[in-house]
């Protein structure tokens, strides 16, 4: 069980946050949600997030192990998260073909974004989601009703800030009557331009009538663009609104494989972090251009601004299912779905499992087995039992 709260041995993000903290934690541009984030990652299984004993069920030895943060931000505190939300899609997806699109929108309008996140966020969910579902729609393409999985991401390779969504979408969908799933072709059903035209259409109404109201905050440096309408509709409609149709997935285990490695990302995880000197860091990234693996040396300063760029708003969901996948059509339109599809929806794994049955399964026996008398198991003990520290 010691293994536990064992650092893997090379540089961590905790690390450079360290480096960081007298300068960063004394500025007062970080904003409260970007605080946290620092804190809770500086001290993610240190005494400062208090700690929880293990007692051995055989010899009585008890281990104390600092608790985790828990933030969403952290590298250290996702993995668990990501398996029982893995394991619950399972259940909830269809057995079908699915299509892998990204919507991106031109580099002007980051600024923007990065100063009014919460409302340009959820535009850009809504508008992508409500393109695809509006062309599926279309006679024309397929004639379905779809729906779509969403997973927000705001970072490149290289920790600059790039907000695009990740989306999910079945290939078919219900027919009109709702009586029959009506596959698509190998192809995704709406030709790349087209889809573009109306997410870019859909995204431009609403973002200038909520400039026109004054709703949003003007990045400095670019008030004169975004005061004049026609202007800004213009620089708008005369960039490329990237829509990116990636390779499809064969079937839902194929989803559930991506999306177990994808959706509960950070901006860097630990392994990627190479070294560091408290100056400088070092990390792994990929170049996209030429599709090689690079190393990046950055300040530590400036490693950590990129960073913190990435903290998204406190209760802000990075993930969202539309259409026929969206919740509230769960027990209705989807249970539909599965029936004309003949298939018989599972239950989770891991329902009805307790916090530590769950480790268990995720991690097996032998990480609770204890290295004292190598034969019982380390369970949690009551409040206030006493042991050795981490």
């Amino acid at each position: 069980m010691d293994a536990v709260n064992k650092r893997n041995g090379g540089a961590e993000l905790s690390t450079v946050l360290d480096s960081q903290k007298e300068v960063f934690l004394s500025q007062k541009h970080l904003c409260p949600d970007q605080r946290k984030a620092f804190n809770d990652i500086l001290h993610c299984r240190t005494s400062q997030m208090g700690s929880h004993s293990l007692c051995c069920d055989s010899c009585g030895r008890v281990k104390v192990c600092y608790n985790s943060c828990r933030n969403r931000h952290c590298p250290k505190c996702q993995y668990i998260k990501q398996q029982l939300w893995v394991e619950k899609l399972k259940c909830r997806l269809l057995p079908v073909r699915y299509f892998h699109a990204v919507f991106t929108v031109p580099e002007f309008l980051n600024p923007l974004f990065y100063i009014n996140q919460r409302f340009c966020y959820n535009l850009l969910f809504e508008c992508s989601a409500k393109a695809v579902k509006k062309t599926a729609l279309n006679p024309a393409f397929l004639g379905v009703e779809s729906g779509c999985l969403s997973v927000l991401h705001t970072w490149g390779q290289s920790l600059n800030y790039h907000p695009h969504i990740h989306m999910l979408v079945p290939a078919g969908g219900l027919d009109s009557d709702g009586m029959q799933w009506l596959y698509a072709g190998k192809k995704f059903f709406v030709p790349v331009k087209a889809l573009s035209s109306v997410f870019r259409g859909l995204f431009m109404e609403r973002l200038l009538g909520a400039l026109e109201d004054n709703l949003l905050r003007i990045p400095e440096g670019q008030k004169e663009l975004f005061a004049d309408i026609n202007s800004l509709k213009k620089e708008s409609y005369a960039k490329m609104w990237n829509v990116y149709i990636k390779k499809t997935f064969r079937g839902a285990g194929q989803v559930v494989s991506y999306l177990g490695r994808y959706t509960h990302r950070v901006a860097i995880s630990n392994s990627r972090i190479l070294d560091t000197d408290g100056e400088t860091v070092k990390f792994r990234w990929k170049d996209y251009r030429d599709n090689k693996t690079k190393t990046m040396l950055l300040a530590c300063s400036e490693f950590v601004r990129r960073f913190m760029q990435h903290v998204l708003p406190t209760g802000f969901y990075k993930i969202r299912y539309y259409g026929i996948l969206a919740s509230a059509n769960s027990n209705t339109k989807m249970n539909e779905c599965f029936r004309l599809l003949n298939i018989t929806r599972e239950v989770s794994f891991y329902h009805g499992l307790s916090t530590y049955e769950v480790m268990e399964e995720i991690f097996g026996e032998e990480m609770f087995r204890c290295t004292c008398c190598k034969n019982g198991r380390m369970v949690f003990a009551p409040p206030g039992e006493k042991g050795n520290g981490p």
